[in-house]
């Protein structure tokens, strides 16, 4: 079971860790082929905070579809990894910890790479059936939320595409939207995850720009 004494370590969002920042980072896998890029994601994310000096901790939080694609040993060699059975094995009674409201309190930020068709419909309509809906539907929107959609390029040109996004921006999502190029698939079109060096990019010029305004 994941040790709940653990997410409430760690200092939040502009506090001071010696002479570094430190900022606590949720991100979340869903099911799409671009999982195995997780590996070079938490590498670029790392090697970009370190570079600059600040203090980066990073948890995991798969979907059960997103473990198809990479797995759950996998996950642990590259950071803490929450998966959806602990959020019941945390907790017993009234008064329990709830796993996902903590891991809420923990995150400074919450990226979801890659965001899939299905979990981007389950966001934009507050659908909340796993662990890392669970945190999405419970977050405090002071912190941002950023997703890198990942789907086949008739999924992403879809109507309810439009629509889903439309609602995850009036939500403040940041939405690091998909490029072109050819697809697991076979086809070639727009879809495929942004770059993990251009997401862990985003999100850390979001973090260094907020953390400017707050200091």
């Amino acid at each position: 079971m994941f040790p709940l004494s653990t997410i409430d370590s760690g200092n939040k969002i502009c506090h001071k860790n010696s002479e570094k920042t430190t900022f606590n980072v949720i991100i979340g896998l869903t099911a799409s082929v671009a999982c195995i890029k997780t590996k070079e994601l938490v590498q670029e994310i790392n090697t970009l905070f370190s570079d600059n000096k600040i203090l980066v901790n990073l948890k995991l939080v798969p979907t059960n579809n997103a473990l198809f694609f990479i797995s759950h040993e996998e996950l642990l060699k590259l950071a803490p990894t929450i998966i959806d059975n602990e959020e019941w094995l945390s907790w017993s009674q009234k008064g329990d910890p709830v796993l996902h409201i903590e891991l809420r309190k923990w995150a400074d930020a919450f990226l979801i790479a890659p965001l899939d068709a299905n979990t981007m419909a389950k966001l934009s309509y507050g659908l909340c059936d796993n662990l890392l809906t669970c945190v999405a539907r419970a977050w405090d929107f002071k912190n941002p939320i950023f997703v890198a959609p990942a789907m086949n390029t008739f999924m992403w040109d879809h109507p309810h595409t439009k629509k889903h996004l439309d609602i995850l921006n009036e939500l403040n999502i940041n939405i690091i939207n998909p490029v072109a190029k050819k697809l697991a698939c076979g086809d070639y079109g727009v879809g495929a995850m942004a770059s993990p060096k251009d997401i862990a990019q985003t999100v850390f010029n979001y973090l260094l720009g907020r953390e400017s305004t707050l200091n």
